[in-house]
């Protein structure tokens, strides 16, 4: 069974209230960001690198880039979260310039996802192969499926992040579940074949 990884994200008023101090200068809103952010940009970022410390690292660059929009009266003003993993993004970005299309998934990352999937793939198909086969899909498939069910966002949040819109993460989610149904149902094991 895939056991779901939920990170605690901060209620959206109280994310409102710490954004607002922390343009404000005060250190322990940008502290109390830090904490309550670190854990959910860190597994993102995880999910697409294969190196710890390499997610670390761009962890770590995502929060210097948050000091320096601050100090430059540049940081985001309506969704911290957005902004947050929209800069992860262009950092994993900046990282895989001119590596292949498709990022690669840790297998040592945890897979997490909401109850529909869970339902439908949960008993049928272990951790490690669904991890593989999403492995097989575009990047910004595989990114669509870790914010939405690994990171818990929200279809605004997701857009705000990738910068699309929510039409096109909604359309984008439709087809990543399609195509990873498609390919765990292609790349089943035979000696499943058949069972109900």
């Amino acid at each position: 069974m895939i056991l779901p990884i939920l990170l605690a994200l901060p209620d959206l008023p109280d994310e409102d209230r710490l954004l607002r101090q922390a343009r404000k200068g005060d250190r322990q809103a940008i502290a109390r960001i830090y904490d309550s952010f670190f854990d959910p940009i860190y597994q993102f970022l995880r999910w697409r690198v294969n190196d710890p410390a390499v997610a670390e690292d761009l962890t770590s660059e995502v929060f210097l880039r948050l000091l320096t929009a601050l100090r430059d009266a540049r940081a985001p003003r309506d969704t911290l979260r957005g902004w947050l993993f929209r800069v992860a993004r262009n950092a994993l970005v900046d990282h895989y310039r001119g590596a292949p299309r498709t990022m690669p998934l840790d297998e040592d990352a945890p897979l997490a996802h909401d109850g529909d999937l869970e339902t439908e793939f949960g008993a049928a198909h272990d951790a490690d192969r669904v991890r593989q086969v999403m492995g097989m899909l575009a990047s910004d498939q595989q990114e669509v499926l870790i914010l939405r069910f690994g990171e818990m966002m929200s279809l605004q949040e997701t857009a705000d992040s990738m910068g699309r819109s929510v039409s096109a993460i909604k359309s984008l989610q439709f087809r990543a579940v399609d195509t990873l149904r498609r390919l765990l149902a292609e790349n089943e094991p035979e000696a499943n074949r058949g069972r109900v």
